[in-house]
């Protein structure tokens, strides 16, 4: 697994250098500004660079910082203006709002983060991605960052042969950085300078001239161009490089940054899809909070650029971005971040506001409560340390769901009408299907996980789920074959004893105490918490029992009143809830570790 990361690292170092050849070929070859399909290759390709790099950087602060990054999620979230300080400092961190905000939408989705908390997070994560642009804008063009990358590269390579994990993934981070800004780079130089040519914006000024529907049109184009490379970061760096180049005027260039912010919120409503009604609310607030702080600035944009404009040339010196595309990308960042701080400022206060309105447009669906479907994993693309937060979850409901199957089987045991024993064998059989069902998805979202690069800890922890899966499936087999013997039990019209009927529910009570403290470990927040002393005594008792079960059984059969054929349905039920304990022994020594 490691050998095939530093392989593709190693490969992209190779496609640069051969990247970087045919750059300086098209420059030797280039005459005037003639614009071509090879030329547009090239902004293709550095835009790949850039984002491959965030990706590869994001992905190795993810695992690397991995369980802190959850800590600090469950810890700094007590309130809405603490959250807005967590989701600044993380996505200023892993530098993706997207990564930030569907964290956030699957730790809702797991019940480890309230909606009005979720509010605050996604908030801060608004203004985290500014650092972004502020990046780009004072180091992408003020200094050849390419001249630096490949120092970088001497410094992240070697580490990703060192013994250590966080090692590692520190340098996939540094050798992350190293090509984002290689591509930042060729961007730049991709893109065709058109500072001394303003006739060739004649195209695009047509589509200036419409006051406000202009504004909405640009927007428009920013969501547009997010969406496509599902990066808001990504859609930053593209409209600085167009207006450092001339491209684009610097109230367009506002717009589309406006248009970029609604762009990010997709893959929060895309991600919360496949989640629960709570997730799809959290998302839904992300979104209104991004569109109503767009709507806003957009009507009062004619007011707000031209004073900020006017405060950065008497503050800071610098030329007017109307005129001078030196100073557009400085002025465009601080323009982004002022209007997130100041959202941020205006809606904090609304946000029980928003989580109503969320709740009023993602209604609870009657089909929630449905035991038939995962509610807490999803198939959106995560690193294996921040997806063990919703397998650890879905686990502990799969757990609940399979000690219902006991509460069946006692009725079932202790049910003298006909009808109602054949729905509860139904209810048995249906719920068997449904832990088969469990054990399939999430064995195989473990295994989809398990070919990504992890640290130990979290191998052993898939490991600890995916044995977890297994016992619950056998107990479900266990519960439908014992529902399958009392089908056969009431068919033959055999019948048990008071003193069997007895037996066999104080064999069932001990088991529910034991399923009890199986799923508080399970529902532990930390697996490191896990005692399993008392699942121990647990399982002595229920021994206890059925040896005495046993010899109860053996010294009647030569009662000649004794039922032989009600003997062997009792031995086979007595020795099934048996088995069933020692399945949930299983799961108690894999939460604790002891596989």
């Amino acid at each position: 697994m490691f050998s095939n990361k530093i392989s593709k690292v190693i490969f992209s170092v190779f496609i640069i250098l051969i990247f970087q050849s045919s750059c300086l070929f098209a420059a030797d070859e280039s005459t005037g500004l003639s614009f071509g399909f090879w030329d547009a290759v090239q902004i293709i390709g550095s835009l790949a660079f850039f984002i491959y790099g965030m990706k590869l950087m994001s992905d190795g602060i993810q695992r690397a910082a991995g369980s802190q990054m959850r800590n600090v999620l469950r810890t700094m979230t007590k309130n809405r203006y603490l959250g807005v300080f967590t989701g600044f400092l993380i996505t200023a961190l892993v530098q993706s709002s997207s990564a930030t905000t569907v964290m956030t939408v699957s730790f809702v989705n797991a019940g480890l983060l309230s909606l009005v908390e979720s509010a605050g997070v996604m908030m801060g994560a608004n203004i985290g991605t500014t650092i972004t642009g502020w990046v780009v804008s004072l180091l992408g063009f003020k200094l050849k960052l390419s001249a630096y990358s490949i120092p970088l590269f001497a410094v992240g390579v070697p580490m990703l042969f060192a013994g250590k994990n966080k090692v590692k993934h520190w340098g996939e981070f540094i050798v992350g950085f190293a090509i984002l800004f290689m591509g930042l780079s060729y961007l730049k130089g991709a893109v065709p300078d058109l500072k001394q040519n303003p006739e060739v914006l004649n195209f695009l000024q047509q589509f200036t001239q419409w006051g406000f529907f202009s504004r909405l049109f640009f927007v428009f184009v920013g969501t547009i161009v997010t969406i496509v490379v599902q990066s808001s970061s990504a859609a930053m760096a593209i409209t600085l490089t167009l207006c450092s180049q001339g491209i684009l005027p610097f109230e367009v260039a506002a717009a589309m940054i406006l248009g970029e912010n609604i762009g990010t919120t997709i893959t929060a409503e895309l991600a919360s899809l496949v989640g629960n009604t709570n997730a799809k609310r959290s998302a839904r607030i992300h979104s209104m909070f991004n569109i109503i702080g767009v709507t806003w600035m957009v009507i009062l944009m004619p007011l707000i650029l031209p004073s900020l404009s006017n405060f950065a040339q008497s503050t800071f010196g610098m030329a007017n971005p109307y005129t001078s595309a030196e100073s557009m990308p400085i002025a465009l960042s601080a323009f982004h971040t002022f209007f997130n701080i100041t959202n941020v400022l205006l809606l904090l206060a609304f946000v029980p506001w928003l989580v109503k309105m969320a709740i009023k447009t993602v209604p609870e669906k009657e089909s929630e409560e449905s035991m038939e479907r995962l509610k807490f994993i999803n198939t959106t693309n995560r690193t294996p340390e921040l997806a063990t937060v919703e397998l650890q979850k879905e686990v502990a409901r799969y757990g609940e769901i399979t000690t219902r199957m006991l509460g069946f089987s006692k009725e079932l045991i202790n049910s003298i009408d006909e009808k109602n024993s054949f729905d509860l064998i139904a209810k048995l059989r249906k719920y068997e299907d449904i832990t088969d069902k469990f054990e399939e998805e999430i064995t195989k979202y473990i295994t989809d996980l398990s070919d990504q690069q992890m640290t130990h800890k979290t191998s052993l922890r898939l490991r600890s789920f995916f044995n977890i899966c297994n016992d619950m499936e056998r107990i479900g087999d266990i519960f439908y074959q014992l529902a399958k013997t009392v089908e056969v039990k009431i068919s033959r019209k055999i019948y048990f004893t008071p003193e069997q009927r007895n037996q066999l529910n104080d064999l069932i009570e001990i088991v529910s105490r034991a399923f009890d403290e199986m799923n508080r470990n399970l529902s532990l927040v930390s697996y490191d918490e896990a005692t399993i002393a008392k699942c121990y005594k647990l399982e002595e008792e229920i021994n206890i029992q059925r040896n005495a079960m046993r010899k109860f059984n053996r010294e009647n059969l030569n009662n000649e009143n004794y039922n032989v054929d009600a003997a062997m349905v009792f031995t086979n039920l007595f020795s099934s809830l048996e088995r069933v304990g020692d399945h949930i022994v299983n799961v108690n020594e894999s939460v604790a570790g002891e596989i």
